[in-house]
């Protein structure tokens, strides 16, 4: 009965995903327990799973031939003068289609950029200031909150 919660997830659902609005998963909010399987997900793509794609990357994508961030050339189709080339020369075939050293320097610092931590990161649990909310109920959830995550960490 929760008209606010209804509205937040009514703009999730037809706002921020317009183009999947009509699909058949999504939850109709009506028991406290879809409410935690909402709130379960969003923190853990908010969270650990967003980590683990960006923070990781570097060690692989920051060498460029691992993964490069644009092809030049499509693949070449057998008959074709790039076949040939390619079956000849692979390695300069397959340099002639990467990017140029402009676009592999950017693509390289925004993949370190992206893992990066942040030097003012606020991780699941903690809060940059203590005065984030008067309420006594709310921070003492909180405090719970972190003490059960630092649980799970263990």
């Amino acid at each position: 009965s929760d008209t606010e919660l209804k509205e937040w997830w009514t703009e999730i659902k037809n706002v921020g995903h317009g183009d999947k609005k009509d699909e058949t998963w999504w939850y109709s909010l009506e028991s406290v327990e879809e409410v935690e399987k909402v709130i379960t997900t969003i923190i853990w793509v908010a969270s650990a799973l967003h980590a683990a794609v960006n923070y990781g990357q570097y060690s692989y994508a920051g060498y460029m031939p691992n993964r490069p961030t644009i092809s030049r050339r499509l693949i070449p189709e057998e008959g074709s003068q790039e076949f040939e080339e390619l079956v000849d020369n692979p390695d300069l075939a397959i340099l002639r289609t990467l990017s140029n050293q402009f676009q592999t320097t950017l693509g390289i610092a925004l993949i370190e950029i992206l893992s990066r931590h942040s030097t003012d990161e606020v991780y699941l649990g903690q809060r940059a200031t203590s005065e984030w909310s008067d309420d006594k109920l709310v921070t003492e959830a909180f405090e719970r909150f972190g003490t059960k995550l630092k649980e799970i960490e263990k």
